[in-house]
């Protein structure tokens, strides 16, 4: 629940109320702080700290992730999801002793990189015992939280107004004075309680224009200046110190000359509480000691405090501190900054770093060294996923005297925030122009970047190419080169050269790649264009290795960013090798990536796969989707269009969708290779089979130059198809023996299909008989529903009529107690199929109770039996 309403309103009180009636509960509690620095975790941290020590139960790569963003040890920056499923997994350890109450008050002062995991913990709690409550003063302070049930604390009537006055004992004024007292506050509890306390019987001279949070603060302020001298500075030293640890204030306070007896004033007035926390009896009253003080003093308290702060222990606030406490710029402290920057990189708090530059960069004497901080913490914004924050810092640098690797960094961080904002093919284009003037390995990886980013939409044809030449053009073959590198070599050469002399480059990265895959700290990115690259080579076994280690390494490593185009890609790999059910697993999963992130992917591999399933209807569901993408063509959609009519039996529709493929490779455009064999069948099942031939020659050239099982059986498939006479049983016969050889069971189904289809086309019905029983069956098993349906038919040709399919049982659990039952049958743990999920394990162990009891079992040994 997030909980909203103004400074004042009775949103911490309602929520003390609330937490106060639990009994039984383990309360978990922190607040923002308005001057808190962006420490990263900062928030989470203060929540999470009573309850550490269940880290110890949790998965390697989890705790991992907690040490690393606690400062508990040594590891790479987590991505935020794992940070996120890590709290989720430490509560949920945590919940199962006693349930939980997690409260962040004031949430629009935490750290962004808390609210981030603290929200992904809040939509993915299910079926555990965590409640998780947040305060702010406005939702769009707290955009991370915005899709959370929301509860609006209002304003009190005016007699509500006036109860609560005579509840706190100060409504002792005439009516008029308490008239105005009620006008004033609005409504507001903390308002009307000020307001009434200085009330004298004239009226209320001390409210101020500016609203009621204004009239509030003001009021706070004369209170404080009312104080001694002594009083007030310790005050500002209070506010000034985040923590509110009362044994770094008393250091402090020692610095300053000041002792406990100088606290005393303040809280006799009410305004703070000192125990073993030093708390300020509203944010307000912190806000009021803070500003009242002139300039020197705040810098004079600053220094206290990190002249109190141990450098061993807590070395970014005592850099923090030191910042604020200069008025003037100074290098050492401008590098120190600098150094506290890496460190928040390190633990993964890019918001963090950002603002340890952006004042390093203030206190830094030296324009261009500046110029230069100023761009670093604009790419930490970006990273951060804040792309306007990191524009107004390239704006500010823009300022500034940048030399020529500045002017070169800055074109490219306004291409990249362009990049991340839109991700249109305007940005891409930007980004690929922003490439010029780098040096060539980081020119080279933009190139790939842009390059990539297109391959598979095109708003104009042969803007692909163009990108292509213009790549080679300018920027030189590396030597040694990388395995980017020979990735982008190959891209090109495919995109610009024959299939003959492109495919030599294309194995070349291929190889690369599984080399490099055999690491366990292998990096995950590329892999999938490695992929595509094998798909198009016919190479089905380098295909599906390469898109099951990248999922298995983005999982491993906690690379959830790449994580959901991993498993779409090894969905489509999957997909072309008749792993349906397998496919539709991955699908799953990216989606439960997705929704956990709050992130939306392309959906071709959705596409795909309903295409080989002859499932019209999610077809349709994705077809409009992408439909409404305005200006961006995806020729992924022609491929599979293709696949699904000729499915179907629909051959005219499925070659004019392949022939628009096939106009769009010839401009230059990307179109996967297996266009070529869907354009043949549909060209000579139309009766027009000089449309076929030019497919048919390139996947000769293909057969030739890369001869795999896969490519030979294609190529002799579509000669099969396009030869006219008795000459076709040789070659429907090779073609089927050399499918046989390989993992593609859609593939060698379909080519039985062609050959049964053939045999009764030339009157031998006994053996089409043979044939076309032997592909429905397979096309069966495989879960191709339209080309079963399509063989079906030639059955009854033949005088034989295949029985109704029986309900699949399945067919009663949802899509996420699918993926929880074919995992579990597999033998994964509950604490795995959680972390695949982004959930906890006790709302895996719900979806678990849910499938025994709609199929009937009640047990996985059951579960495994079912042979999912």
């Amino acid at each position: 629940m997030l909980v909203v309403g103004g400074a004042g309103i009775g949103k911490s009180t309602l929520v003390g109320a609330a937490v106060e009636s639990l009994d039984g509960w383990r309360v978990l509690r922190a607040s923002g702080v308005e001057f808190e620095s962006e420490l990263p975790y900062a928030a989470l941290h203060q929540l999470c700290a009573p309850v550490l020590e269940y880290r110890r139960e949790l998965p390697a790569t989890q705790r991992l992730a907690l040490d690393t963003v606690f400062g508990l040890g040594a590891g790479a920056a987590p991505d935020p999801m794992l940070v996120g499923l890590a709290v989720l997994s430490l509560l949920g350890a945590a919940a199962q002793d006693v349930a939980v109450c997690c409260v962040l008050d004031d949430a629009q002062w935490s750290d962004r990189a808390s609210r981030q995991a603290l929200a992904f913990v809040a939509r993915r709690i299910g079926a555990d015992r965590v409640v998780m409550v947040f305060t702010a003063r406005e939702v769009d302070a707290v955009p991370e939280l915005d899709r959370l049930p929301r509860l609006a604390v209002a304003g009190l009537a005016a007699s509500e107004a006036l109860d609560l006055l005579r509840m706190s004992a100060l409504a002792n004024h005439d009516a008029p004075v308490l008239e105005r007292i009620v006008a004033e506050a609005d409504g507001n509890p903390l308002a009307l309680v000020e307001f009434a306390r200085d009330a004298d019987p004239l009226g209320l001279p001390n409210v101020v224009t500016g609203g009621v949070q204004g009239a509030l603060e003001a009021q706070f302020t004369r209170r404080i200046l009312r104080l001694p001298a002594g009083t007030r500075l310790v005050m500002a030293l209070a506010a000034a110190e985040p923590l509110g640890d009362i044994m770094l204030l008393r250091r402090a306070m020692t610095v300053l000359g000041l002792d406990a007896a100088d606290l005393t004033p303040a809280e006799e007035d009410g305004l703070l509480v000192a125990g073993p926390c030093l708390h300020f009896r509203h944010p307000l009253a912190r806000s009021a000691a803070y500003r009242s003080a002139d300039a020197r003093t705040r810098r004079q308290v600053h220094a206290a405090l990190a002249e109190a702060t141990s450098a061993d222990t807590a070395a970014d606030r005592r850099t923090w501190h030191r910042a604020n406490a200069v008025a003037v710029p100074d290098e050492s402290i401008a590098a120190e900054l600098e150094r506290s920057a890496c460190r928040a990189r390190e633990r993964g708090g890019f918001a963090a770093a950002s603002a340890f530059l952006e004042r390093s960069a203030q206190l830094t004497p030296d324009a261009s060294r500046r110029t230069g901080r100023l761009l670093s913490a604009a790419r930490a914004r970006l990273k951060s996923g804040a792309p306007e924050a990191a524009r107004e810092l390239v704006n500010q640098a823009r300022q500034g005297p940048p030399g020529t690797a500045d002017r070169a960094e800055l074109r490219l961080l306004d291409a990249m925030i362009d990049y991340h904002v839109a991700r249109s093919i305007p940005a891409t284009l930007a980004l690929a122009d922003a490439a010029d003037g780098l040096e060539p390995d980081q020119a080279r990886e933009i190139y790939l970047e842009a390059f990539a980013s297109l391959m598979f939409s095109i708003d104009e044809p042969g803007r692909l190419r163009r990108l292509a030449l213009r790549i080679q053009e300018r920027v030189p073959r590396r030597r040694p080169p990388r395995v980017v590198d020979l990735l982008l070599d190959a891209l090109l050469a495919q995109n610009l050269l024959p299939v003959d002399q492109a495919a030599p480059e294309m194995r070349r990265a291929i190889e690369a790649f599984q080399d490099q895959a055999r690491a366990s700290d292998a990096n995950p990115w590329w892999m999938e264009r490695a992929c595509v690259l094998s798909a198009d080579l016919c190479d089905e076994v380098a295909m599906e290795q390469l898109t099951d280690r990248q999922v298995e390494l983005a999982r491993a490593q906690g690379a959830y960013a790449i994580l959901p185009h991993a498993l779409r890609f090894q969905a489509a790999a999957r997909t072309m090798v008749g792993r349906f059910d397998d496919a539709a697993a991955s699908i799953i999963e990216a989606r439960a990536v997705d929704e956990a992130a709050g992130t939306t992917n392309l959906l071709g591999s959705d596409l795909t796969l309903a295409a080989w399933r002859g499932d019209t209807e999610r077809f349709g569901e994705v077809r409009e989707v992408l439909r409404h993408w305005d200006g961006v063509e995806y020729t992924a959609v022609f491929h599979a269009t293709g696949v699904l009519c000729n499915g179907l039996g629909d051959y005219q529709a499925a070659l004019d969708a392949l022939l628009v493929a096939r106009d769009r490779q010839q401009q230059g455009s990307y179109v996967v290779s297996g266009f070529h064999s869907e354009l043949v069948e549909a060209a000579v099942r139309t009766r027009r089979p000089e449309e076929g031939k030019l497919s048919a020659a390139w996947l000769e050239d293909l057969a030739r130059v890369s001869p795999t099982s896969w490519a030979v059986g294609a190529n002799l498939l579509a000669q099969a198809l396009l030869e006219p006479g008795l000459g076709a049983h040789e070659l429907y016969i090779g073609a089927i023996d050399r499918f046989a050889h390989t993992r593609l069971r859609g593939h060698y189904a379909r080519a039985r299909l062609l050959y049964g289809e053939w045999l009764r086309s030339v009157g031998r019905r006994a053996e089409a008989r043979m044939e076309l029983r032997a592909a429905h069956e397979l096309l069966k098993t495989v879960g191709a529903r339209a080309f079963c349906d399509r063989a079906a038919r030639e059955l009854a040709a033949v005088d034989e009529h295949p029985g109704a399919d029986e309900t699949d049982p399945l067919n009663a659990l949802t899509e996420r107690e699918l993926l929880v039952a074919r995992r579990a049958a597999s033998g994964m743990g509950t604490k795995e199929v959680a972390a695949l999920l982004f959930v906890s394990p006790r709302t895996v162990d719900a979806h678990l109770r849910n499938i025994y009891r709609k199929l009937g079992i009640t047990s996985r040994r059951q579960l495994r039996e079912l042979q999912l």
